[in-house]
């Protein structure tokens, strides 16, 4: 019998191209899947570098990881911030109302 010899190709990846994968990966517009799937790369090995790069295990990681936090929280500050303003409007119409709800008591129940 002449059985088949299954040889495992293992790549290397430098530390930047790990960098610039996990920064892709962290874009706003980006998901994981999509690029896993555009670098042929496993989930987990993905997964592996996101946890290293957030430890500062590739060099200049950490430092890129603040500055793209940072960045990737303005657009999102944002938004919370407009959600924010506009539930407090809200309220300050219900209160408002509710202000002229009891005005409007208080002259009934002086007229009576």
């Amino acid at each position: 019998m002449s059985g088949t010899i299954r040889v495992r190709t293992r790549y290397q990846y430098s530390d930047q191209y790990k960098i610039q994968a996990v920064e892709l990966s962290l874009e706003n517009d980006v998901q994981v899947k999509q690029v896993v799937e555009s670098l042929e790369l496993h989930p987990m090995m993905l997964s592996r570098w996101r946890k290293e790069y957030r430890e500062g295990k590739f060099k200049g990681g950490k430092r890129q990881l603040k500055r793209l936090i940072d960045e990737s929280q303005k657009p999102g500050k944002v938004a919370a911030l407009e959600r924010e303003l506009v539930r407090l409007q809200q309220e300050n119409e219900i209160l408002k109302k509710w202000q002229r709800f009891l005005a409007t008591q208080d002259q009934s129940d002086l007229s009576s």
